[in-house]
């Protein structure tokens, strides 16, 4: 056995085998050659085994690759563009839908989306330095340095255009900012003992200084405000470029940030909607996109709104918290419960990770070795995972939306990863995360999907130059034509089933909700509190269209109690019907069974002379290939 097997297997978490892989003498090219049967024999265990096959599969398809993915994609786009240019120019319908397919193909190549990780965390939980250690640019967010929280929506994503750091600063709209101004200075009433009057103050004097306190509607939008942002006057989004990660940061901090240690200077967050960092040549960000994601939502509503659509739109969410308190940590578990609903039912996410950083701040003696330390940070490491699955199996709502299968805990460390002091780099569990978002680059191949459109059109091209056969296509096309409008069949049946068991549901929460309204009403505004208070609190309710956040007491949120008797009411049906686990459910089920038969067909000696046809409308209708 030589070093690449051992090393595979210790990556992928199996080095309890490698003495049964060295006595059956598997080397680097033997290993690429191993099938079902042998590897049943050389790894005993059912999980074990399907671990190392799917790693496996994963590891041959990048060894046949060949050229880079860079590479690939620009040759066939070439080919692509030579091929379509030698047609004729002429009002052909053929030649007509040929080009438009392929302009429809690199149109979904150009906007084709990236996967979203979602990443919540309290201040000081270490969400930068997770992010910078995972990515593998140091620098990147600012951490540490600071002591400030992240206070905006933070995207980082590749940069595919040049090999330079770049950052999108998007602003909310003027009226947004002059809306906030109003309403902080139309309510004379007791404004010191409102939960948001501190916050304003802080954000108004962060941009105007000492001279917010006489500033006029009249000169808010004073140009002398905004030197440094002209593009917020314009509307417009400014960007920033920069040929290292630190130069950007350094330059990030007074868009991003709720405070900083220099006085005198002006700090742009309040007017700041989302910041996008774009990273040169990261292969773990070509189709993923990490977003910082700041406290549970903002009163602002363009931020709001934003916030929950990126929320519904994560197919994975981590959720950072130190590992000292992790289980026992009030705020993440809050975000949990809070986001929930919006990740789950509707929601694209498959994946919740509980990160607990920081596990290498362990409390040791001098006279302890590294070793002795490592073994207590370890053991330290396990009871955090038990502790927080723990926590999580209390949480009935969330686990309507969310099983043990979607939940998992990583402890990490950072730092321990960069420097190797106690902790093996894998022990740090950083190289693990590297690997959900490597899962979540390999299962969205912009190049794949473009290569296979390109295949099928050249195919069709090949197909119609020829005239054999012209009997056998058209019974292949009835054939064909049937076989659709029998698929279709089961789909709308499907739909229809469903459509009916949630009109069903539905009448019922109707009826709830009217009963209730006004019970659930009174329950949300707490009701036994004194009247002024009430007052106050009913009067922040509206004034934020229904959902306010106290200072030191949980989010009211009047909308969604009023529509939970609905939301109730299809709870379990839309989890049946939509799951998030997988590709179960009654609409997975028959989509993914939708087929049109043409590997079958192209296996057989009667369709020899439609083959090149079967290749285009299996790319179509993406029919399995085996």
């Amino acid at each position: 056995m030589d070093d690449f097997v051992r090393d595979q297997l210790i990556e992928w978490g199996l080095d309890e085998w490698i003495q049964t892989f060295k006595d059956h003498k598997v080397n680097k090219d033997s290993f690429y050659c191993l099938e079902v049967r042998h590897i049943d024999d050389l790894i005993t265990n059912m999980g074990p085994q399907s671990t190392f096959r799917r790693r496996l599969n994963k590891l041959k398809g990048k060894w046949k690759l060949g050229p880079p993915e860079k590479e690939i994609l620009s040759d066939v786009k070439n080919i692509m563009r030579c091929v379509l240019g030698k047609l004729p120019d002429k009002d052909d319908k053929f030649i007509k839908f040929l080009k438009e397919r392929e302009r429809n193909n690199l149109k979904d190549l150009e906007t084709e989306k990236s996967k979203l990780v979602g990443v919540f965390g309290k201040t000081g939980a270490g969400k930068s330095s997770l992010i910078n250690a995972v990515i593998g640019v140091k620098g990147l967010l600012p951490s540490g340095s600071i002591s400030a929280c992240t206070a905006v929506m933070i995207k980082v994503e590749a940069n595919k255009k040049n090999s330079k750091y770049e950052a999108e600063i998007e602003f909310i709209t003027k009226e947004e900012w002059k809306e906030e101004f109003n309403n902080f200075h139309g309510d004379n009433d007791d404004k010191e003992k409102g939960e948001d009057y501190q916050d304003s103050v802080e954000k108004f004097s962060l941009l105007y200084g000492e001279e917010w306190k006489n500033i006029s509607p009249e000169n808010l939008m004073d140009e002398k405000h905004f030197e440094e942002i002209p593009e917020f006057l314009s509307s417009k989004s400014k960007t920033l470029t920069r040929d290292t990660a630190e130069d950007l940061s350094r330059e990030l901090v007074k868009y991003t940030r709720s405070e900083s240690n220099e006085e005198d200077a002006k700090w742009y967050w309040p007017l700041v909607k989302c910041v996008t960092v774009r990273v040169p040549d990261n292969p773990l960000l070509q189709h993923v996109t990490l977003v910082d994601l700041p406290g549970n939502g903002n009163r602002n509503k363009s931020r709001d709104t934003m916030w929950k659509k990126v929320i519904g739109s994560c197919s994975t969410v981590w959720i950072v918290t130190g590992i000292n308190r992790a289980a026992s940590e009030k705020e993440p578990w809050e975000i949990l419960k809070e986001s929930c609903s919006l990740m789950g039912n509707g929601g694209e996410c498959r994946q919740i990770h509980f990160i607990c950083t920081k596990s290498d701040h362990f409390e040791d003696s001098d006279d302890e070795s590294d070793v002795d330390v490592r073994a207590q940070i370890l053991k330290q490491n396990k009871q955090a995972k038990i502790d927080v699955m723990k926590e999580f199996n209390k949480l009935k709502d969330v686990k309507k939306h969310f099983s043990e299968e979607c939940f998992k805990v990583f402890t990490v460390s950072s730092k321990e990863f960069l420097r190797k002091k106690r902790l093996d780099p894998d022990e740090t569990e950083i190289p693990k995360l590297k690997e959900v978002l490597q899962e979540l680059n390999d299962s969205h191949s912009e190049t794949l999907n473009y290569v296979s459109r390109a295949q099928a059109i050249l195919s069709l091209m090949q197909e119609a130059s020829s005239s054999e056969g012209a009997d056998i296509k058209e019974n292949v096309r009835t054939g064909l034509e049937n076989e659709l409008s029998l698929e279709l069949r089961k789909v709308k049946e499907t739909m229809e089933a469903t459509r009916k068991a949630f009109e069903g549901c539905l009448s019922e929460g109707v009826k709830k909700s009217k009963s209730e309204c006004e019970e659930l009403l009174h329950s949300v505004l707490y009701p036994n509190i004194s009247g002024s208070e009430f007052h106050r609190t009913l009067k922040c309710v509206v004034e934020k269209d229904g959902i306010h956040q106290p200072t030191d007491a949980e989010l009211i949120n009047v909308n969604k109690k009023l529509a939970s008797c609905l939301t109730d009411s299809i709870e379990e049906e839309f989890k049946k019907t939509f799951p998030n686990e997988g590709n179960r459910g009654p609409f997975n089920r028959v989509i993914n069974a939708f087929s049109l038969g043409t590997e079958e067909k192209m296996m057989k000696k009667e369709y020899e002379n439609v083959k090149l046809q079967l290749i285009f409308l299996r790319t179509e209708v993406k029919d399995p290939i085996h």
